[in-house]
């Protein structure tokens, strides 16, 4: 399957510009043959914390976009998003993952950002996300998740590729770039990873989508320009290197 990570900068808490610069990226990168197409973290809104005025309902403008998306490019598609659940204080930093047929799929980022105080204006969540997309195990997390790798750990049989979609910033790049290639590395696993660029909330960000195969070789990257980044990542590829190298059966969970 061919995956694609849209590296893009986000018009801050905007959501209507965000939908005009992103859906030709989406639609070229269907174009191109992408069949899972990670956008970022809050790629609709950017990384605020301002919740009581920037926010979601269920199924709002942004899930609604990419539903839209989904369906228009054939392709699936992701990115999160501040949803707030009827009855609920606060909002869930929020991935939805959305089929070309329509159907809807969410996973609530487990670990907010304390050192930015999201974890003042955001819920957390519980439970994982794994689905079967073009052949492969897909398990999704967002940004600050990706420091925990028991998360990740926990899931690895039953995953052939994890999906990071992130805001970033370019302080702690070499953290971020490290840590993706350690996911890939010990559960041995494709990861591919989405972060914005340009700045929003007085941060920049410098980019550095990745994806990465099982074995930690770096498939495709990008630095700090707008651009999609494209893969091909295959159940085969798993489980050769798994069974090549049969490291997860002494893991000791």
């Amino acid at each position: 399957m061919k995956i694609a990570a849209v590296q893009h900068d986000i018009v801050w808490e905007d959501p209507q510009a965000n939908f005009e610069r992103l859906a030709p990226k989406i639609k070229q990168a269907a174009h191109e043959g992408a069949e899972l197409i990670a956008l970022t973290e809050m790629f609709s809104w950017g990384f605020s914390m301002d919740t009581k005025r920037v926010f979601e309902p269920v199924d709002g403008p942004s899930t609604q976009f990419l539903v839209q998306q989904a369906q228009l490019s054939g392709a699936w598609v992701c990115g999160s998003l501040p949803e707030r659940p009827e009855g609920q204080d606060l909002p869930f930093n929020q991935l939805v993952v959305a089929s070309p047929s329509g159907d809807v799929h969410r996973y609530a980022k487990i670990y907010p950002f304390s050192y930015s105080g999201e974890h003042e204006n955001y819920n957390s969540g519980d439970t994982p996300l794994t689905l079967e997309i073009g052949g492969l195990r897909v398990s999704f997390f967002i940004c600050y998740d990706l420091r925990f790798a028991d998360e990740f750990w926990k899931l690895a049989h039953d995953t052939d590729l994890y999906v990071v979609v992130a805001n970033w910033p370019e302080s702690r790049r070499n953290h971020w770039k490290t840590l993706l290639r350690a996911r890939a590395i010990e559960n041995q696993a494709f990861v591919m990873a989405s972060n914005r660029v340009g700045a929003g909330g007085k941060l920049p960000y410098a980019g550095d989508a990745s994806i990465i195969d099982p074995f930690g070789e770096i498939l495709a990257h990008a630095e700090f320009d707008e651009t999609t980044i494209f893969a091909d990542a295959t159940a085969e590829r798993v489980q050769h290197v798994r069974t090549k190298y049969p490291f997860l059966n002494d893991r000791r969970d």
